[in-house]
């Protein structure tokens, strides 16, 4: 299980490579075409912001499992044994509730988007909820990622009293 959870989450961070590779080709293709002909391609600046929003989404769980994230640990770097294990699980259970919330809001907008025919306000008027996709999937996936590390916390009680961030100044 837990490999399968790391290939999803090293799935969707080579989505969000992707993306970022995509915003890159949509803004060089916007400045060739203004610098070449002084035209534009309707809707590429939309697109860019697109695929950037998607990279951020997309990389959020593997972020997330990384380390990589914010984490205000001033209080569980100074808890120990039990403090830090009742600490630690808290904040996995206030943390886990964020994105769950997030992710149900964001596969609620993409499902009334695509129900009432919402477009972008860009050139082109493509549909809305093809880019709302991207937020909902990386929204599921860190969801996924912060329930994956409160089971992970819940079944492993010999890693009480060891931070996160300890792990992370020794390597």
């Amino acid at each position: 299980m837990v490999a399968s959870l790391q290939r999803f989450y090293s799935a969707l961070l080579f989505l969000s490579c992707v993306s970022m590779v995509a915003c890159l080709v949509a803004i060089s293709l916007n400045m060739l075409t203004r610098v070449v002909d002084g035209w534009t391609i309707a809707g590429l600046d939309g697109y860019a912001g697109y695929a950037i929003a998607a990279a951020l989404f997309f990389a959020m769980p593997a972020a997330f499992r990384h380390g990589d994230h914010i984490r205000v640990t001033f209080l569980l770097d100074r808890a120990k044994g039990t403090w830090f294990r009742a600490l630690n699980l808290w904040s996995l259970v206030l943390g886990s509730a964020m994105p769950v919330y997030i992710a149900w809001f964001s596969c609620r907008m993409v499902w009334q988007s695509h129900l009432f025919h919402d477009v972008a306000q860009t050139g082109d008027a493509s549909p809305l909820w093809i880019p709302q996709l991207t937020m909902a999937i990386g929204t599921i996936g860190l969801a996924v990622a912060v329930i994956h590390a409160l089971v992970e916390a819940l079944i492993t009680p010999d890693a009480a009293g060891t931070s996160p961030v300890d792990a992370v100044r020794s390597e």
